[in-house]
């Protein structure tokens, strides 16, 4: 009989994926189970394993969510049958998270259990929205309470006579809904109608979006802003510093929808670009790798792999990939003999420093004819015996190119490109029926199959604010064959490229 699991609660934190704790990552990547809030950003998931069951709609029942005893239930079941199980929680598991209940639950099954604390939106909200809870001029303390309590229950029913009078901040979770009643409740008991006063929904993420008033105009304002859920109000004489500290929303790509279309695995260095420059970034990745199909040419060159003058890499999937094979029939990188290699690209360039192996030619545009030059310019390469490791569906006017000029061309494919069709965190749903600003590419694999899952055109029809990004040329023909035409093409071919000609549009 299988042992009984562990349960971990763990802090999602406020919504800005960079706020999960490590702690909560290394716990994300081992998980057999993840039960998460509707709160908690899906992007999380990302770190939990393909194998992991995901149970993530959260306890919202408006949403078609699970109750909270449903969702308890769940994490018992799973524990009981010996899984790992994650409950992952919005902000901190026991700030107004019912994480103490679901412990209570977990001691009276005597399942083990651990509390992984998050960063509570109660001081990252504010921080993200300029507003310090403290200051020497202004408070030297803070309350925090919640919008949302039940009046009928006599112990934990809010008392706003007591909370009106005292001294500093003021933080109010939950609170939107029943707005106009507890701002009033407080004028009536003596809070002064004109107090300074902010709402900000979304904290944290790229969507945040905020609104200043008073005690008294507030109301009205969130109404006409159209504010909901989840939001958090700060009430003192702090939020006037808003105006001059509110650094995240004059971020550059503040509040812009960027479609970040990479394989899961590589998207994050890129992701995490975008979002440190305020962008709201949607991961929809939309092709992921496996062997190809034809694996007796990879065997070939791999017995043969001492006659080559030149090993040619493309792109950093197919360094990973070659030696993925490699290391299975060898044991000493040694074995890879004497062959020069050639790298197109600083990415391609640094996978394989990463191996400790010198590149000796480093083309940065994946153009044939330019290639084909810097080899010139580096050698004659009539009769000089090249191999070429990259993807199963790849243009040919590289080898093609190469052959022109006497060179002897093997082109091997290493690996496979294949569509993408999980949509794990909702990024995918949540594209189609909102739309974006941005929809980035970073290879002719990625447009073709995001095409084939959403019909491109179609989509630009439907959201003619759209924009497509292409990071270089051998994207951009593909683009085009679509009968599109891209945006821009990065004059660096990377995902810095992408970013600075993203960042130039976005200054005009």
């Amino acid at each position: 009989m299988k042992s009984t699991g562990k349960v971990y609660l763990v802090g999602a934190g406020p919504g800005d994926v960079g706020l999960l704790t490590l702690r909560g990552a290394e716990l994300l990547a081992r998980a057999e189970v993840v039960i998460s809030d509707v709160l908690a950003n899906p992007e999380l998931l990302r770190h939990a394993p393909a194998t992991a069951e995901i149970i993530a709609r959260g306890n919202h029942k408006r949403d078609g969510g699970y109750s909270q005893e449903q969702l308890t239930e769940l994490m018992l079941a799973r524990a009981r049958a010996g899984k790992i199980v994650v409950r992952l929680k919005g902000g901190d598991p026991f700030i107004f998270g019912r994480g103490g209940e679901e412990t209570e639950a977990l001691v009276a099954e005597k399942i083990p259990f651990e509390i992984v604390p998050g960063v509570s939106s109660i001081t990252a909200v504010p921080n993200y929205a300029g507003i310090p809870l403290t200051h020497r001029e202004y408070c030297s303390s803070f309350t925090v309470f919640t919008g949302h309590s039940d009046s009928a229950d006599a112990a934990t029913a809010l008392r706003y006579e007591q909370i009106a009078k005292i001294p500093g901040t003021k933080v109010v979770l939950m609170g939107v809904d029943n707005l106009a009643d507890w701002t009033k409740s407080l004028i009536a008991h003596g809070l002064s109608a004109q107090t300074p006063i902010a709402v900000i929904q979304s904290g944290t993420l790229g969507k945040q979006k905020s609104v200043s008033g008073t005690l008294a105009t507030i109301a009205k304002l969130v109404v006409a802003e159209k504010i909901v859920p989840p939001a958090l109000t700060i009430i003192g004489d702090v939020v006037t510093l808003r105006g001059k500290l509110n650094w995240f929303e004059n971020l550059p790509l503040f509040g812009k929808k960027i479609v970040v279309t990479r394989r899961t695995g590589q998207a994050g260095k890129f992701a995490e670009q975008l979002q440190r420059l305020g962008a709201d970034v949607r991961e929809v990745p939309t092709i992921k790798l496996t062997e190809p199909l034809e694996k007796m040419a990879i065997v070939d060159a791999l017995l043969e792999i001492n006659s080559y003058d030149w090993l040619i890499f493309t792109s950093a999937n197919g360094v990973t990939a070659f030696f993925d094979m490699f290391f299975k029939r060898f044991q000493d990188l040694r074995d890879l003999g004497g062959a020069r290699i050639a790298a197109v690209g600083p990415k391609t360039a640094a996978k394989l420093r990463e191996l400790h192996l010198q590149v000796d030619l480093q083309p940065e545009e994946y153009v044939g004819k330019k290639i084909v030059a810097a080899f010139k310019k580096f050698q004659d390469i009539e009769n000089v015996k090249m191999c070429l490791f990259r993807a199963e569906v790849a243009n040919k006017e590289l080898t093609e190119a190469l052959q022109e000029e006497g060179a002897i061309v093997d082109d091997i494919a290493v690996y496979r490109t294949v569509a993408e069709t999980e949509d794990r965190t909702g990024a995918a749903a949540q594209l189609q029926e909102e739309g974006a600003d941005w929809v980035t590419f970073t290879s002719s694999s990625t447009v073709e199959h995001f095409h084939t899952r959403f019909d491109l055109p179609k989509l630009l029809k439907k959201f003619p604010q759209m924009k497509i990004a292409s990071i270089g040329p051998e994207t951009t023909k593909t683009i085009i064959a679509l009968g599109l035409k891209p945006t821009f093409e990065a004059k660096e071919h990377t995902t810095e490229g992408l970013v600075a000609g993203i960042l130039k549009a976005a200054s005009k």
